[in-house]
């Protein structure tokens, strides 16, 4: 018998004053048996991130050519592509040739360092993509507030960025070690 996603709800109340931006979200994460709630949490935080109105959950789980979220025009295009985790470098590319900007979410304290090591040379010259490190304890905090059904605020401020629900709120600290150049192209 195959095993099923978790289904897990969020209402997401972002306040964003970096974008100007201040919208709540009514969210369904399916978390797959795959996947721990630690990095479901650090989707749902790339999603507040980079909340807009076109932003989704993709269908990576099922369709592995697809990003953990994604950002497209009315045309199909694809506007952002999100990726969470440490994805291999041939899939960095070809999303940097798919879309105008790629951003990927690395949270895994050592392995992540690692993983950024071998693949920094490969990848500094791509114009397109943007690299960020979130702290393992960070991502593993973030994990805890985890419930299948959640009541979370986002607030993003002059650099920083403040998560929590009712009970508990954190701060959260990444580090950009690759910048894109800000401009709307492929690689």
């Amino acid at each position: 018998m195959a095993l099923t996603s978790t289904i897990y709800k969020a209402d997401l109340q972002i306040s964003d004053m970096v974008r100007n931006y201040y919208q709540d979200h009514t969210l369904t994460i399916a978390c797959h048996p795959s996947e721990t709630t630690e990095r479901m949490m650090v989707r749902l935080l790339a999603f507040a991130l980079h909340a807009h109105e076109a932003l989704s959950f993709a269908n990576k789980l099922i369709d592995e050519d697809e990003p953990d979220l994604w950002q497209k025009d009315l045309t199909g295009a694809i506007d952002v592509w999100i990726e969470v985790g440490q994805p291999v470098e041939k899939r960095i590319r070809k999303a940097c040739g798919r879309a105008k900007q790629v951003y990927v979410y690395c949270y895994s304290g050592q392995s992540a360092d690692i993983w950024w090591t071998q693949l920094k040379t490969g990848l500094d010259r791509i114009r397109n993509l943007t690299v960020i490190k979130l702290p393992p304890d960070q991502a593993q905090a973030l994990g805890t507030l985890a419930q299948r059904t959640m009541h979370l605020q986002c607030t993003i401020q002059d650099g920083y960025i403040w998560i929590g629900d009712k009970d508990n709120t954190m701060h959260i600290d990444m580090e950009t070690v690759k910048e894109s150049d800000g401009k709307n192209h492929g690689s």
